[in-house]
């Protein structure tokens, strides 16, 4: 059975639809099968995968309304094994439409449970809020991968989405647990990035991974042309530290999947 991975952080900008692409387009190149759930309405995950979101697409919205399954709605992205369930702006209507229905908190869960058998690992890319959206993604995921950027206020929002993930697992999903944080956009000349590594690795302790993704010029590119780093610019700092994340991911979760 895939591990269902939500990347979550509601604070903006911290590098999470980046490591969700990255890190999944990584770990498809090492031989896993892999899934991305675009759960942004932004979609930027979709197009970062080089996949356009045309009205007539099935997207993660039509699955949540019940119009379609997850496995009608799979698409094949630029990268072997590494498949999408697409999201657009139709996204943000979800929202409103789940809040009055029975059993909210779990219809990506059910969603999911049809296809999560076909990968080994479904990373949730989740919108830079704590709503229903995300609600939904920590209730279908059995961790959450913290995307932390290393700049100053680095720590800040987190407490708030820890308390989310606290009251999730007390309440609706029991055997939800932290994967662990990633350090992203380090600027190694900086003290001030030196430090903020220091910090979250003292507040998380053994939860930290030990690769950590630079701050690189290759990485912000990427997306426009609907690459991942590692199929854009394989050689960049950016491509070896989320191929190094991946090989850590797999490596921690050897025998332990589920």
């Amino acid at each position: 059975m895939g591990k269902i991975i939500a990347i979550a952080n509601q604070k903006g900008g911290v590098g999470k639809t980046t490591t969700s692409v990255n890190l999944s387009a990584c770990m498809a190149a090492q031989g896993q099968r892999v899934l991305v759930v675009d759960s942004d309405p932004q979609g930027n995950a979709s197009s970062g995968l080089g996949v356009r979101v045309k009205a007539d697409t099935r997207t993660v919205y039509e699955v949540l309304a019940g119009a379609c399954t997850a496995g009608e709605a799979l698409t094949d992205t630029r990268v072997k094994r590494l498949s999408l369930l697409p999201a657009d702006i139709r996204l943000a209507g979800a929202e409103l439409e789940l809040t009055g229905a029975e059993q909210r908190e779990y219809a990506l869960r059910e969603a999911l449970a049809s296809i999560r058998d076909r990968f080994d690992y479904v990373f949730i890319d989740c919108p830079p809020s704590l709503g229903l959206i995300t609600v939904n993604a920590l209730c279908a995921a059995d961790s959450v991968l913290v995307p932390i950027q290393c700049e100053y206020y680095a720590l800040e929002g987190v407490t708030s989405l820890m308390g989310t993930v606290s009251r999730v697992q007390k309440t609706l999903n029991r055997g939800l647990e932290i994967e662990g944080v990633v350090l992203t956009m380090l600027d190694a000349r900086t003290n001030l990035g030196l430090q903020v590594v220091s910090q979250v690795k003292k507040h998380f302790k053994g939860k930290v991974f030990s690769a950590v993704i630079p701050r690189n010029v290759r990485l912000g590119e990427a997306p426009s042309h609907g690459l991942p780093i590692h199929l854009y610019d394989p050689r960049s700092s950016g491509a070896e530290a989320y191929t190094d994340l991946a090989v850590e991911l797999v490596q921690r979760n050897k025998g332990a999947k589920r």
